[in-house]
């Protein structure tokens, strides 16, 4: 698969088939991993992949938990008002990514596969996330879908003591990502322009080119 097609289609992917994935593709999303970049070299990092059904069924209710607390505080005024317009372009998006989002809670359970991605002493995630991407990107290569949340902070405890991770080491679950092969298709995610979220040099100034459709197919 060319690059660009990774990069540009690997989309949040949340309504999933439960076939399972098989070892040998589970293998090589996570020696993809561990090519990443780590500061210093440091590779403090652990991936525990769960798919096991009664390991879901402990943490699936955290997880639907965790997704209502978020709805009803962080995004709460955003939804409020995307449900009072809901023929508005940003508002329909809003809401098909609500709905999304509870389909894979509703069926945690059901999702064949799960990483969850741990770094030591490193709240930032910048010595994790380049791994778990490129699991990711490796998972869009093999036609598996992924879909990466952190929303399990909520019950940050509970879900440590599920996995059976140590307290005492420094390990923080950065966050948990779903793989499964998608039952939609793969596609280019529409975004805001690059002109409109970029500056060049100092804030504010413009970055001197537009970007107004994609560069990619």
């Amino acid at each position: 698969m060319d690059v660009r097609e990774a990069l540009y289609t690997t989309r949040a992917m949340r309504r999933v088939a439960s076939d399972p994935i098989p070892d040998d593709v589970q293998a090589r999303l996570l020696d993809a991993a561990i090519r990443a970049p780590s500061g210093g070299n440091t590779q403090n990092w652990r991936f525990l992949l769960v798919d096991d059904r009664a390991v879901k069924a402990t943490i699936g209710p955290l997880y639907r938990q965790s997704l209502d607390t978020l709805w009803r505080t962080i995004y709460a005024d955003r939804l409020a008002a995307a449900n009072a317009t809901p023929d508005d372009p940003e508002s329909d998006q809003l809401l098909r990514i609500q709905r999304s989002a509870q389909h894979l809670a509703d069926h945690f359970e059901a999702i064949p596969l799960f990483l969850f991605a741990f770094v030591q002493h490193d709240p930032s995630g910048g010595s994790i996330f380049p791994a778990v991407w490129s699991a990711m990107l490796a998972a869009r290569a093999e036609g598996v879908g992924s879909s990466l949340t952190s929303v399990l902070l909520f019950h940050g405890d509970e879900v440590l003591d599920a996995l059976g991770v140590p307290k005492d080491e420094g390990w923080i679950n950065a966050c948990c990502v779903s793989f499964g092969y998608p039952t939609g298709k793969w596609g280019v995610a529409p975004r805001r322009p690059v002109h409109e979220v970029s500056f060049r040099n100092r804030w504010g100034t413009p970055l001197g080119f537009e970007v107004p459709a994609p560069l990619w197919p």
